[in-house]
Order: structure tokens, then C-alpha cells, then sequence
């Protein structure tokens, strides 16, 4: 069967005048594409159409050896519609990452600590991502229920293709934030004064909030597991900052933390009554287990931590030392 092979393309060699040698530089020939080109090929493109079309914009010299190889490996001719990133590769390289259909991939990073109205602005700028999303059916698109798609959607880094929808980009970082959700909520620590999963969506969320350094997360889950056990306010600037909306100007006054919203938390007692971001894996797992501790106060140090207090005294005398560091900055 090999000489046959062997035989066939020695035969189809001769006939089409193609030595050996061409051949080998035709196989070997790169593809003379700017860096990291992007290239459509539409559904229904043949063969014969992609080679002329590269060989218009000076991609290649002829399409007639291709063509001929095309004949000797009819598997070239699968081409697969998509948009591509070729390379400077060769020309057969290229054209086996068509017939493959590794189309070129692009990314959308949702962050940890954004909120939902972040999060649609950010999409819908995505590259190549087709927003498909419809406000007032948000709910219904991404999680096929009515919750609020607040906190819902998990904060990493998404693939797409061109031409994707934005609407199964947002639905598989639902699909992990479920996941990841469901196995805290199995993981709890006992007396947890959480009733479900989702109060722990909604904690996360504040936790996320209120984090600076990412190794704080842990005691300010505490502080605010013991403020939830002794029946106090949680009393925390984001939940206020969110029921405020997009009329906040970034300086939360003290009007703010006296009028009333369903999330201002220096109002109302218990949790808010949706999450206020995206929390991450570790906000989560911080609400479901909370390291002991008496804390039930802390205060920004200036550097990004925060120090925490027991008492409303030893509170108070960490405000005053935060205003002296804020002073002595503005100096």
C-alpha cells in the first residue's frame, strides 16, 4: 500500500512538473503575514478562494503547488469558518490551524470587587464579543431565574471567540460562582449565624468590599460574624456606597450614613439584602469560616491594612490615629 502511495505521488509530481525540491520549499514556504494578523474566513470559503485571497495581499507567490497539494492531501481543504490569528509561520501551518479550527481567543476578566453595573460596562467594550445582553432581562439570560444578578458571577479570567455572546461568557462565570458557592456552603463552620448560601453570597460580597490586603479577609469575616452574633449593625461604607448607586461622587458624607436605603447597614440590622460585588473564592470561604476572634471594630491605617479593635475605646483611639496619618499627609 506504501508503494502505491509512494507511487501515486511521484506520478502526480511528474505530471504537474513539480520536483522534488519545490515541493520541499513549497511545504516549507512561510506565510508573509504582519505579526499576529487576524483573518476571517467566512463560512462557505473554498480552497482555492483562501489561497487567492492570501496571495492578493502578497501573503504568497502562487496558489498552484497548494493547490496541487491540496489535490495529494484533500484534508487541506476542510476549512473551518472563524476568525484566525496566523503567524509567520508556513503557509501549510496556517492552513492546518483552519482545518483545525483553533480560532484566535481573546479574554474578559471580571474583577474581584466589582459590582454588577461594572461589570456590564466592561462587556459590552469587550473585543470581538457579540453583547447580546438585555437589561431588563438580565436575571432571566444568565442565571434563568429571577435573582438578582448581583454577586452571582465569578470573578477570573474568560476565552472567548470572535463572535461569541456575551451572554455565555456571563453564564459560565455564573455556572463556577455556584459551584464555588456550594462547596463553602458544605464546608460551613457550625454556628454560622448565615441561613443560606446566599447570605453567604451577600457577606462575601462585603468582605470583598472592605478587604485592602487580601490576608485581612479572614478577620474582617470575623468582625463581621461577631457584629451579626451580638445583634450590632454592621455599620460598613460599601453597603451605603451601593444603595447610593450611580449618584455617589466617591465622598460618602455623613447624610449618607443617616438616610435611609434597603443597604445602608448604619440603618437597617442584619445584611443587606443583596450581594453589593463579585467576591472571590477566598471572600467566600472567609464567610463560611471565620477565625475566632473579639474584634467587632476596625479602621483603615492609611497603608492599606487595617487595625482592629475590640472595644469602642480602643476603636476610637484608632480613628484619632488614622485622622493624625491622614493630616500629616495632607501637610
Amino acid at each position: 500500500m506504501l508503494k502505491v502511495i509512494i507511487t501515486v505521488l511521484l506520478l502526480a509530481l511528474f505530471v504537474t512538473g513539480i520536483g522534488y525540491q519545490q515541493l520541499q520549499t513549497t511545504i516549507n514556504s512561510p506565510l508573509k503575514t504582519p505579526q499576529n494578523t487576524l483573518f476571517e474566513v467566512k463560512k462557505g470559503t473554498g480552497f482555492n478562494q483562501l489561497c487567492q485571497q492570501w496571495q492578493a495581499k502578497q501573503w504568497l507567490k502562487d496558489c498552484f503547488r497548494y493547490q496541487v497539494l491540496a489535490k495529494l492531501d484533500p484534508t487541506l481543504t476542510d476549512l473551518k469558518a472563524g476568525l484566525y490569528q496566523l503567524d509567520t509561520g508556513t503557509v501549510l501551518d496556517n492552513i492546518r490551524r483552519i482545518n483545525q479550527g483553533k480560532q484566535a481567543s481573546f479574554s474578559f476578566t471580571i474583577i474581584e470587587g466589582q459590582s454588577l453595573r461594572e461589570v456590564l460596562a466592561a462587556i459590552s467594550h469587550a473585543e470581538y464579543l457579540r453583547n447580546d445582553l438585555i437589561l431588563d432581562e438580565l436575571s432571566q439570560q444568565v442565571l434563568g431565574s429571577d435573582k438578582h444578578l448581583e454577586g452571582w458571577l465569578f470573578p477570573d479570567t474568560y476565552h472567548y471567540h470572535a463572535n461569541d455572546t456575551a451572554s455565555s461568557v456571563l453564564k459560565r462565570a455564573h455556572k463556577i460562582m455556584q459551584s464555588v458557592l456550594d462547596e463553602a456552603w458544605q464546608n460551613k463552620a457550625p454556628n454560622l449565624p448565615l441561613k443560606s448560601a446566599y447570605e453567604v453570597l451577600i457577606m462575601a460580597s462585603i468582605i470583598e468590599k472592605e478587604t485592602g490586603l487580601a490576608s485581612e479577609r479572614p478577620l474582617i469575616a470575623s468582625v463581621f460574624t461577631n457584629r451579626l452574633n451580638t445583634k450590632m449593625r454592621l455599620q460598613t461604607d460599601p453597603t451605603v456606597i451601593y444603595g447610593i448607586g450611580a449618584d455617589f461622587d466617591g465622598d460618602i458624607k455623613r447624610k449618607d450614613l443617616t438616610t435611609y436605603t434597603p443597604y445602608n447597614t448604619y440603618k437597617i440590622n442584619g445584611l443587606p439584602p443583596t450581594p453589593i460585588a463579585m467576591p472571590s473564592k477566598p471572600a467566600i470561604f472567609a464567610a463560611v469560616n471565620p477565625p475566632k476572634s473579639e474584634f467587632v471594630y476596625f479602621v483603615a491605617k492609611g497603608d492599606g491594612s487595617h487595625q482592629f479593635s475590640k472595644t469602642l475605646k480602643e476603636h476610637n483611639k484608632a480613628v484619632q490615629d488614622y485622622l493624625r496619618y491622614q493630616k500629616q499627609l495632607n501637610k
